[in-house]
C-alpha cells in the first residue's frame, strides 16, 4: 500500500509538469550507393531524433535534442561476435546528447538573458559556408552537410542595447571536429611528400590535445549585432582552436633495407584569434549576404625527420602555419523568378580546412530547384560547388561536387529524397583526392 501511495504522489507531481513539454522530432533512413565499386553500399543510417522543450515559467525555458540511430555496416569478426549486439558487432548504434540547456530571461537584469549547457552557437549570415562560426566544433562526418557542427557545453549571455544586441560566449572545454565518415576522410588529408625510392607500408599518427585548463583548453566570443541601412549586421571576436589538427611531427623510418618505410605523424591544434563581420538583407527583391573572418593563429612549426642515403638521418624544421594574418570570406545571394524558379549562388574564398596566407583557395557554390504539384515535388537539377586552384590554369586545377536531387513531400511530414553526389577534380585540391567516389542517395524523412 505505501509502495501505491508513493507512485501515486509520483503521478500527482509528475503529469503537471510533463503536461508542459512539448515533445516533437523525426524519423530518418538514410542509404547512399556508389556509382564504383560495384554499388558498393557507402552509408547504411537510421535515426531517431527526439526533442523536448518548455517553459516551465516566464523566466524559464529548456531544449533538448536527443539523436537514437544505427549507423555502419556489422563488424562480427568471429562466430562468438555474432551473439554480441552492440554498437560495435552484429548491430552497431549510438545515443547523441547534440543539445540540452536552460534559459534564463531577464537573469538578475531586464534585458540580460542566460542560456547554460550543450548548445549550437551559429554565427554568420551566410547560407552553410561560414568563415565566422568558429565557436563550435565542425561536424564532418557527412562531407555533403555543410555547416553542420557539434554543440558545446557552454554559457551564453545576450544584453540588449535598444536594437543592439551584445553577446558574450564561454565554452570551457575544447572539442575536435568529427572528421569524415569511411573513405571521404581523404578529402581533408594531404599525401605525405615522401623521399625517393621509399614506399610507405605504414602511418601510425599521435593527436596532441590542449590541457583541460582554461588557458589551454577554454574558448571565449563576444559579439555584437544590429541594424545599419537596413541590413542586419554583426561584429565579433572569438578566442579558440582550430577543430582540425594540424601536422606539426613527422618522421620515417625504414622497415627494411628494401625501400619500405614506416611514418610517425604527430598533430595539434593551433590556437586562433578571429575578428569577423557579416551582413545580410535585400536589394529590391534579390536577397544578399556576406561574410569575412580575419584569422590571427600562433606559430605552428613542423619537425621532420628524414632517412638520408649519405648522412644517414637528416632532420628539418620548416613552418607549418605563419603567425600572418590571413582573410576567409564568402558572398551570396539568392532570388526567386516569377515562374517559380529560385537561385542561390554563393561565391566563398576559403574553404573550412584551409589555414594560412597564400593557401586558401576560391569556390563556387549554386542552386538552381523549382517546386511543382503544389509544392509536394520539389526539383533541384543543379546543385553543386566548384573548387577553384589556380585561375591561371583552370583546366588542370578545378574540381566540381554535386548532383541533382529530387524531394518528394506526400504530406507535409514526409519527405523522401532521391539524387546524386557526383565529384570530379583536376589538381591537388579538395574533390580531386576524392573523384572515385560517386554516389547515388536514398533518404526519408518523417516530422512528428
Amino acid at each position: 500500500m505505501r509502495g501505491l501511495r508513493l507512485v501515486g504522489l509520483f503521478l500527482a507531481v509528475a503529469t503537471p509538469l510533463l503536461a508542459q513539454v512539448q515533445i516533437n522530432g523525426y524519423v530518418q533512413t538514410y542509404e547512399r550507393f556508389r556509382l564504383q565499386q560495384n554499388g558498393r553500399v557507402s552509408w547504411n543510417e537510421n535515426r531517431l531524433g527526439l526533442k523536448l522543450e518548455g517553459n516551465p515559467s516566464e523566466k524559464v525555458h529548456y531544449y533538448s535534442e536527443l539523436r537514437i540511430r544505427s549507423f555502419g555496416f556489422p563488424n562480427p569478426q568471429t562466430v562468438a561476435d555474432l551473439q554480441l549486439r552492440d554498437r560495435s558487432q552484429v548491430a552497431p548504434w549510438a545515443v547523441e546528447v547534440r543539445e540540452a540547456y536552460i534559459d534564463l530571461y531577464g537573469f538578475l537584469l531586464d534585458n540580460l538573458d542566460l542560456r547554460i549547457g550543450k548548445q549550437r552557437i551559429a554565427w554568420g549570415t551566410a547560407d552553410n559556408l561560414n568563415p565566422t562560426d568558429n565557436l563550435n566544433p565542425d561536424d564532418l562526418e557527412d562531407i555533403f552537410d555543410f555547416g553542420r557542427h557539434l554543440g558545446s557545453q557552454a554559457i551564453r549571455a545576450n544584453y540588449y542595447l535598444g536594437d543592439w544586441t551584445l553577446t558574450g560566449v564561454f565554452i570551457p572545454v575544447f572539442t575536435p571536429a568529427v572528421l569524415p565518415f569511411g573513405d571521404w576522410a581523404a578529402a581533408f588529408q594531404e599525401p605525405p611528400v615522401l623521399p625517393s625510392g621509399v614506399t610507405l607500408v605504414e602511418t601510425v599518427d599521435r593527436l596532441q590535445l590542449p590541457e583541460p585548463r582554461l588557458p589551454e583548453s577554454a574558448n571565449y566570443g563576444v559579439k555584437i549585432t544590429g541594424t545599419l541601412l537596413n541590413f542586419d549586421v554583426s561584429f565579433s571576436y572569438v578566442i579558440t582552436r582550430d577543430d582540425l589538427p594540424l601536422l606539426t611531427r613527422f618522421a620515417i623510418a625504414p622497415v627494411d633495407t628494401g625501400g619500405r618505410v614506416r611514418a610517425e605523424a604527430g598533430l595539434e591544434f593551433p590556437r586562433l584569434q578571429v575578428f569577423g563581420f557579416d551582413l545580410a538583407g535585400s536589394l529590391g527583391s534579390v536577397g544578399v549576404w556576406a561574410e569575412a573572418g580575419v584569422f590571427f593563429s600562433e606559430e605552428m612549426r613542423l619537425q621532420q625527420t628524414l632517412p638520408d642515403p649519405r648522412a644517414g638521418v637528416i632532420m628539418r624544421e620548416t613552418v607549418a602555419l605563419a603567425k600572418e594574418p590571413y582573410i576567409k570570406w564568402v558572398i551570396g545571394a539568392d532570388y526567386t523568378f516569377q515562374n517559380g524558379w529560385y537561385i542561390n549562388a554563393q561565391f566563398l574564398h576559403g574553404f573550412l580546412h584551409e589555414r594560412g596566407r597564400g593557401r586558401l583557395q576560391d569556390y563556387f557554390a549554386f542552386r538552381l530547384e523549382k517546386t511543382f504539384m503544389q509544392d509536394a515535388l520539389k526539383l533541384a537539377p543543379m546543385n553543386f560547388i566548384l573548387a577553384i586552384q589556380d585561375w591561371q590554369n583552370l583546366s588542370e586545377n578545378l574540381g566540381f561536387a554535386g548532383g541533382p536531387v529530387v524531394d518528394y513531400q506526400p504530406t507535409d511530414a514526409l519527405t523522401v529524397s532521391l539524387g546524386a553526389f557526383l565529384v570530379e577534380g583536376r589538381g591537388e585540391g579538395l574533390f580531386s583526392r576524392v573523384k572515385q567516389l560517386d554516389e547515388l542517395f536514398f533518404k526519408v524523412v518523417y516530422h512528428f
